[in-house]
């Protein structure tokens, strides 16, 4: 049977830092909505970004692609996948397919099973 059996730990961030940067990632969640459980230091990720539930693969790649400073452009040329298609899965309007994903990773230095 081929079905997930471990979900990646997305819900909630650590933060680690002087207490003053700390505070300040506190008042720019309370800020923008999202939930702080008292006595921790963690705030679930997708309540900064509620993308996350939706779209995994697509903020992933996006996030990595930055990371490596390449435009969609520049990892179109790489990968060989159009540019428009590499958008399309950022937004989380394409899936990644097996065959995509290890051609990204290639490109990205990074584990392609994460866009899986």
């Amino acid at each position: 049977m081929l079905a997930h059996t471990k979900k990646h730990p997305t819900e909630s961030i650590k933060i680690t830092g002087s207490p003053e940067a700390i505070s300040r990632l506190r008042q720019y969640a309370l800020k923008v909505g999202a939930g702080i459980i008292e006595n921790t230091d963690s705030i679930p990720a997708s309540d900064i970004s509620p993308e996350l539930d939706s779209n995994p693969s697509g903020i992933y790649l996006r996030g990595i692609r930055l990371r490596e400073d390449l435009t969609q452009k520049a990892l179109a040329v790489v990968t060989g996948i159009s540019r428009s298609n590499i958008s399309a899965m950022e937004h989380g309007k394409r899936p990644i397919g097996r065959e995509t994903a290890k051609k990204l990773a290639t490109a990205l230095n990074c584990d392609y099973r994460r866009f899986l």
